[in-house]
C-alpha cells in the first residue's frame, strides 16, 4: 500500500431497514465498522394503508399515488440521514454508501417502479439482484452509492436476505432444521436444512408492530413493551422509562399470553366477562367504546387498553406466521416440532418472549428452549454488507441460494391457517 492509498478516506456507510410499519437507519464508520448513530421513525407511506395490499392497491389505482409513496419515504429517508449524519457531527461528504433493505413492495416503491406484477400474478419483482444507483438519483443532497438488497421473489425480499446476511454462519450447512423469523407486518420466514434454504412470507399485518390496534404505536419511546405480574398487580414497562403513550408489539404479545395463562381469554379468542374469571388480574377487564377491553394503564391523559378487536388482529396474525411455517416444514419433509433452532427479529420493540410465542400458538416447547434474539435483524446484515469484504456480491450469492415458496391462494396455507386461528386449549 503506498502512503496516498493509506491517506484515502474509506468514510461513512448509512444503513436502513426499510419496513411497512417502521423505518430504522444507522451510521456506520466503513473502516472499522463501528455504529455511530442510530435514528428510527414510522413509514409516512402509512396515509395509503398499515399494509403491503393497501398500498399496492393504491399504486396500481394511480400513478400519481404511486409517485406520492416514493416521494413520501424518499423524503423521510433523507431527514434520517441528515439526521444521523448531524447527531454524529459528520459531514455529508464523508457518505459513500446507503445500503437499503425492504420487501418487495417496499423497495419498489422506493425507486417509484411499477407494482402490477407484485400485486397480481405472477407476483415477481421487477429485479432479482441487488440495484445500485446514486443518491442523487432518490432527489436526495448527499454523495456516494445507494445499494438496494436483492428480491428474491414477489413475496420475500430484500429484508429477509439481509437478516439472513447478518447471521455469520448461515452459509454454512447446519446441523439440524434451523428457522429464521422475522415476525413483522409480512412475517417473512427461511428454514434451513442442510444447504437447502426455503423461504416465504405470510400476509401477518401490522399488529406484531403495534399497527392497526386501538392503543397500538410503533417501538418509539413511551410505548408499553412489557408487562411485569407484581402479585395480584400488573404493571407495565415503557421504551424509554417515561409515561406510557400506546403499546408496541412485543408488550401485545406479552398481554395476550398473560391473558390465556390467567383464564380472562378463551381458546376461540374471546375475552371473558367478569363473572367468569377467577384470577385476580380480572380486576382490569373493563369496556371501552362498547367493546371488551383489558386495560393496562389508566390516567388523567388517556388509557391504554388491549381491545377484543385488537386481540382478533393477533389471532389472525399468529395464524398466518404458523401456517408459513408449516407449509415451509412440509416442503421440507419435516414437522415443526423437529426445528432444532430459531433465530428470531422483528420490530415489536423488545426481546419477545419465546413463552409468549408458546403461549399463543406460534411456537412449539422444543422452539422455546432453542429460540436466540437478534435485535435489528435486518439493520444488522445491511449495515454487514456496506463492510464485508465481498460485500453486495456475497449478498446476490446468498439471494440466489433461497429458494421461494408462494403462500398465496394455496391449500396447504389455508388449512394451517384455519387450524391454528385458535389459541391452544388450557
Amino acid at each position: 500500500m503506498t502512503s496516498s492509498d493509506s491517506n484515502v478516506d474509506p468514510g461513512l456507510g448509512i444503513a436502513v431497514d426499510l419496513g411497512t410499519t417502521t423505518l430504522a437507519a444507522s451510521l456506520v464508520d466503513l473502516s472499522s465498522g463501528e455504529r455511530l448513530a442510530s435514528a428510527g421513525s414510522l413509514n409516512p407511506q402509512r396515509e395509503f394503508g398499515a399494509d403491503v395490499v393497501s398500498r399496492l392497491d393504491a399504486a396500481c389505482r394511480s400513478g400519481e399515488a404511486l409517485q406520492r409513496m416514493a416521494a413520501l419515504v424518499r423524503e423521510e429517508l433523507y431527514r434520517l440521514a441528515a439526521r444521523l449524519l448531524d447527531s454524529a457531527g459528520e459531514a455529508r461528504d464523508r457518505l459513500r454508501m446507503v445500503a437499503v433493505a425492504g420487501n418487495p413492495a417496499m423497495e419498489h416503491l422506493l425507486l417509484g417502479l411499477p407494482v402490477v406484477r407484485l400485486a397480481y400474478p405472477p407476483y415477481r419483482p421487477l429485479f432479482s439482484t441487488s440495484t445500485h444507483i446514486s443518491a442523487a438519483d432518490l432527489g436526495w443532497d448527499l454523495s456516494g452509492r445507494v445499494a438496494l438488497f436483492p428480491l428474491p421473489g414477489g413475496f420475500v425480499g430484500g429484508d429477509t436476505v439481509a437478516f439472513l446476511f447478518g447471521v455469520p454462519d448461515v452459509c454454512a450447512p447446519c446441523p439440524g432444521p434451523r428457522l429464521f423469523l422475522d415476525m413483522g407486518t409480512n412475517g417473512e420466514m427461511v428454514l434451513q436444512c442442510g444447504d437447502v434454504l426455503l423461504g416465504t412470507s405470510a400476509a401477518a399485518g401490522p399488529a406484531f408492530e403495534g399497527g392497526g390496534l386501538a392503543c397500538g404505536m410503533a417501538a418509539l419511546p413511551g410505548a408499553v413493551n412489557g408487562i411485569i405480574r407484581d402479585g395480584d398487580r400488573v404493571r407495565v414497562t415503557t421504551i424509554g422509562g417515561g409515561q406510557p403513550l400506546g403499546i408496541c408489539g412485543s408488550a401485545v404479545l406479552d398481554t395476550v399470553a398473560l391473558l390465556l395463562e390467567e383464564g380472562l381469554l378463551d381458546s376461540t379468542g374471546r375475552l371473558l366477562p367478569p363473572e367468569e374469571i377467577a384470577s385476580p388480574v380480572g380486576a382490569r377487564m373493563g369496556t371501552v367504546g362498547g367493546e371488551p377491553a383489558f386495560i393496562l394503564h389508566r390516567d388523567a391523559a388517556r388509557t391504554i387498553y388491549l381491545s377484543q378487536g385488537d386481540i382478533r388482529q393477533v389471532q389472525l396474525a399468529k395464524g398466518a406466521i404458523r401456517a408459513g411455517m408449516e407449509v415451509l416444514c412440509e416442503r421440507a419433509r419435516i414437522r415443526c416440532e423437529d426445528i432444532e433452532e430459531v433465530v428470531l427479529t422483528g420490530s415489536f420493540g423488545a426481546v419477545l418472549s419465546p413463552r409468549s410465542l408458546k403461549f399463543i400458538g406460534i411456537f412449539t416447547e422444543k422452539m422455546v428452549q432453542t429460540t436466540r434474539f437478534v435485535r435489528e435483524g435486518a439493520l444488522a446484515g445491511a449495515e454487514r454488507a456496506l463492510t464485508a469484504p465481498e460485500g453486495f456480491e456475497a449478498v446476490d450469492r446468498l439471494a440466489r441460494a433461497l429458494r421461494v415458496i408462494p403462500l398465496s391462494g394455496t391449500p396447504a396455507f389455508e388449512k394451517h391457517f384455519l387450524k391454528h386461528i385458535d389459541f391452544p386449549s388450557r
